[in-house]
């Protein structure tokens, strides 16, 4: 209660001719923050509960902190001698490494959508806060901090604010900063260094999808690779805390299950397809395993479960995964140089999600007509 109280004396001076005036929507975004929003819905037909932007955001945060604590804990677990640590000692190494990443992350992003919002006297929106962490889980934990700095404002600007802000945005903006970083400073997004923090002491590795492209072989025991204690970035290489998120997320409503499920049915097929052909070694692994290597579980349920980027409609919500489990697979094994095709094909298919939709509200009209035709 001393909280809101406080809150609400020194609102006046940030509203509308107060002495901060100019400074009105950052105000509006920490009250927001700490408690629910005064405005209510007037006008038009909505759905009114609970379930606000901030709310679904915190949600998606929590499903990501079980991934983002592994990957810290994986992290330690990768330096030199890691295994001869203690759990607490791999995880706070760890987290040392990894948290200035995150701090850069969202001080630039935060900066930007703060500033943009100033300019243009909206609100600030709470998308962000999965972004900001998102960035900092899909690359490597030897990317350097200007770099994420650079490809975070990047995103920001070119993928969220041109496009007019939360919600307007065509392309996933983690992964928009992820693509900047490798087409713009490939050498420091790929390789066999940068998966370490102790690069610098000449730790280096292949990851099992580079392994994959190039023998057929991922070079680790499975039950390392489902746990996550392989090389790769920070935080996609658990298979067992992305499942704890997805069931989070599929229990709160928060992402969809269809596309989740979909974007597996897609890779496996693509992977079946592949092994029937059995030309190279690659196209011989097993389809299954092409589900736990690399980016292909996280981007299934953190990134193409987007719901401003995704399909919108449930027909089209199952080709739009179907055909990114499909992709992603394929640029896998077609272009042995580029062995993660998570990426691209989740930024391919966001283009054309708009387009699914719209032939399948149009196949449902020419179904309905044809009924009303029949019925007279």
């Amino acid at each position: 209660m001393g909280l809101r109280k406080l809150v609400d004396k020194i609102k006046p001076a940030f509203e509308e001719g107060g002495k901060f005036a100019a400074l009105h929507s950052t105000f509006d975004a920490f009250e927001t923050f700490l408690y629910v929003p005064n405005t209510r819905t007037s006008k038009g037909a909505h759905v009114r509960d609970c379930n606000d932007i901030k709310r679904v955001m915190i949600i998606m945060v929590l499903a990501l902190l079980p991934a983002l604590l592994f990957g810290m804990f994986n992290v330690g677990y990768q330096r030199v001698g890691g295994a001869d640590y203690t759990i607490m000692q791999n995880f706070w190494y760890g987290f040392l490494k990894v948290l200035p990443i995150i701090i850069v992350s969202y001080v630039v992003g935060l900066a930007i959508e703060f500033t943009s919002a100033q300019i243009r006297k909206e609100e600030v929106n709470e998308g962000f806060l999965v972004t900001g962490l998102l960035i900092p889980m899909i690359v490597p934990v030897g990317t350097p901090l200007w770099m994420v700095a650079l490809a975070t404002a990047f995103s920001v600007v070119v993928c969220k604010e041109v496009f007019g802000g939360t919600g307007m945005n065509i392309f996933n903006p983690a992964l928009v900063a992820r693509a900047f970083i490798f087409f713009s400073y490939t050498a420091s997004i790929s390789g066999e260094n940068v998966w370490f923090a102790d690069n610098a002491d000449g730790h280096s590795g292949a990851t099992a999808l580079a392994n994959l492209a190039e023998t057929g072989d991922s070079g680790f025991a499975m039950c390392d690779a489902i746990i996550g204690t392989i090389p790769g970035c920070i935080g996609e290489t658990s298979t067992v805390a992305i499942a704890l998120g997805a069931l989070l997320l599929i229990f709160t409503g928060v992402a969809s299950w269809r596309i989740m499920l979909s974007v597996f049915a897609g890779g496996l097929a693509m992977g079946l397809v592949f092994n029937a052909v059995g030309a190279n070694a690659y196209m011989q692994v097993p389809a299954w395993e092409h589900l736990i290597y690399g980016g292909f579980a996280f981007g299934a349920v953190f990134m193409a479960t987007d719901p401003v980027t995704a399909a919108q409609t449930n027909t089209g919500k199952w080709i739009y995964g179907f055909m990114i489990g499909v992709l992603a697979v394929l640029v896998r094994v077609m272009n042995p140089g580029y062995p993660e095709g998570m990426m691209m094909a989740i930024l391919f298919m966001n283009a054309l999600a708009p387009l699914i939709d719209h032939y399948v509200v149009a196949a449902n009209i020419r179904r309905r007509n044809k009924r009303v035709k029949i019925a007279k």
